[in-house]
């Protein structure tokens, strides 16, 4: 099993006190992660499936008599796929109020349900972590650089999903059932939605899109709704784990954008599953966008384990002049051009330069990408 690089943070928070929350994609190892680390504390560790009909009828805001009972003398208990247990934190509060020294562990696959449920019940009794798809890093630590990096434009083309990665014969069809996953299993029921082939309409929009900025207003007229809905499919979409946005640095610069975004994908093939494009490098015509998703979404995995608690942006002009991103931590700017062509010719501009004053400028190609993730 290949090692996640979150694995030992999620270790050394066990302390049978507060619950470990690990939030994130589905099929991405949260289940395999958390049984592991459960496994690794006792033999005899209680799990209990969101995802079964049968346990939801007992999970449903049990009392604390039956906890009491159904968990017995067990230390460790992990609820997987938890969003779908009705008041969930309620219960989880219960379990560890009760002080019996459990260790708690609980996943989800979408942030919009499980959060609403858990952040008031269990503030200040748990610790939340994000989980992923694969990341070049944890793959490269796994295999060595000699192996992975011949894999690049397979991963730029199919992602870097466990079950894709494992299975690269079948790929197409996993992420075909993937996104299906997400469409229907999750976003439709979570976010109560009644027009699925807007959303459809929507997901697709947003993948031809990817590395420029979004319109709501433009998305809403190709998709055919109003705004507020682009507005709030999206959001649904980001709290999925589906898509997350990138904003403007803009700081009162002269002809700054400050009211735009980019939206980018967890997973490049997700993206390419969406719009059914699972042709090779050399074939097409968006390696841009596809190298753009690729080493930001990388660079956010790999942020997100490093403990960055600093911000992300994107910065354009009126007059089109641009970063394609920049990370700002503790007030210093470091901004990256992202280019697939090593031979391309990068100039920073001196309206930016002359702004933020960057501590470093970088672009990042695939002759050097490496050192960035």
């Amino acid at each position: 099993m290949i090692k996640r690089a979150l694995q030992q943070t999620l270790e050394s928070k066990v302390d049978f006190k507060k619950a470990i929350v690990v939030l994130g994609p589905r099929q991405v190892g949260k289940t395999t992660l958390i049984n592991k680390i459960a496994g690794s504390l006792s033999d005899n560790y209680l799990y209990i499936n969101g995802d079964d009909p049968g346990v939801r009828l007992l999970w449903n805001n049990p009392t604390q008599a039956f906890i009491n009972t159904f968990i017995g003398d067990a230390k460790i208990v992990v609820f997987d796929e938890a969003q779908r247990l009705e008041n969930i934190g309620l219960t989880a509060k219960m379990i560890i109020d009760a002080q019996k020294d459990i260790q708690l562990f609980i996943s989800g696959s979408s942030a919009l349900e499980i959060a609403s449920q858990i952040n008031e019940p269990l503030t200040g009794r748990k610790w939340e972590y994000r989980l992923y798809p694969l990341s070049w890093r944890e793959l490269k630590n796994q295999y060595s650089f000699a192996k992975i990096h011949p894999r690049l434009e397979e991963f730029l083309i199919t992602g870097m999903y466990p079950d894709v990665i494992n299975h690269g014969e079948n790929a197409i069809e996993i992420l075909n059932n993937l996104a299906g996953s997400y469409l229907y299993k999750d976003i439709l029921e979570a976010g109560g939605i009644r027009r699925p082939d807007a959303l459809l309409k929507l997901l697709q929009a947003l993948a031809w899109q990817v590395g420029n900025e979004v319109s709501y207003n433009e998305l809403a007229q190709t998709v055919g709704i109003d705004k507020a809905t682009v507005n709030n499919y999206i959001d649904l979409l980001e709290k999925s784990f589906v898509v997350f946005r990138l904003n403007p640095l803009a700081r009162n610069l002269r002809n700054e954008i400050s009211s735009s975004r980019k939206i980018y994908f967890y997973d490049n093939g997700i993206r390419n599953s969406i719009i059914n494009n699972f042709a090779p490098i050399a074939q097409r015509n968006d390696i841009g966008a596809l190298w753009e998703n690729f080493i930001i979404s990388e660079r956010k995995k790999n942020l997100a384990y490093s403990g960055f608690y600093g911000n992300t942006y994107f910065w354009r002009t009126v007059s089109r002049t641009e970063i394609d991103y920049i990370e700002e931590q503790d007030n210093k700017i470091t901004a990256f051009e992202l280019k697939w062509n090593p031979k391309v010719k990068v100039k920073f501009p001196n309206a930016f330069i002359e702004k933020y004053i960057p501590e470093a400028a970088h672009v990042i190609n695939r002759d050097n990408y490496w050192e960035f993730l």
